[in-house]
Parts: structure tokens; sequence; C-alpha cells
């Protein structure tokens, strides 16, 4: 089992024919540093590929994800958003399932009207 410890989501699209070095480099640039047990997240710009980027701690792990109808619920970048955003473990499942992770909070409770 890989140990993750903190996801970070990029809010700006990539080109998907991007591999490890050229995401390491986007990620490099964003922070400094890829940190040691950290997953960064990056989608396309129609929102149904995405790719994770890790660091384990002795080299680099690159997985795609692509649905084949619908998208991830994806933020997108703009001049007043940070370009990149944390994430739990419970935000991440639900996205990498295409469901509405930005909502979970709103969706674990019901109220009345």
């Amino acid at each position: 089992m890989i140990r993750i410890d903190a996801l970070w989501l990029a809010t700006t699209p990539i080109d998907m024919r991007m591999g490890t070095e050229r995401l390491l480099a986007r990620v490099v640039q964003v922070f400094g540093a890829a940190q040691v047990h950290h997953g960064y997240l990056f989608a396309n710009a129609r929102g149904n590929r995405m790719k994770l980027l890790l660091h384990d701690g002795f080299g680099m792990w690159c997985a795609a994800r692509r649905l084949n109808q619908g998208g991830f619920e994806w933020p997108r970048g703009g001049a007043s958003m940070a370009t990149s955003m944390t994430l739990t473990k419970q935000q991440f499942d639900a996205l990498v399932l295409g469901l509405p992770w930005s909502r979970l909070e709103q969706m674990q409770s019901i109220t009345r009207l």
C-alpha cells in the first residue's frame, strides 16, 4: 500500500500527453518541490481524464483515470482562484468516482427547509 499524507488538486487543466517528468516540473513550478507521500491531481480541459502524480519516498508514480461518460467535478482556476487546493481522503474517493466531492459535508445530513 502506498501511503498518501496529503492530496493537492491542480485547478488549471493540463495536456494529458504530459508524462511524469513534465507533471513533476509543473509541481516544482507551483510548490517549489514534490513532497514525500504527497499526491498531485491534474485533469484535462474536458474534465473526463485525470492523472495522479505521487512521490512515495523512492520515486514518482503516475496513474491515470478516464471516465467513459460524464466528467470529474473539477474547480476551474481563475484570476481570483488559487492554482491548487487540498483534498481529504473522502473527497478524493468521491472525486475519482465522479461524484460531487465538494458537497460531501452537505450530503451527510438531511435538513428541513
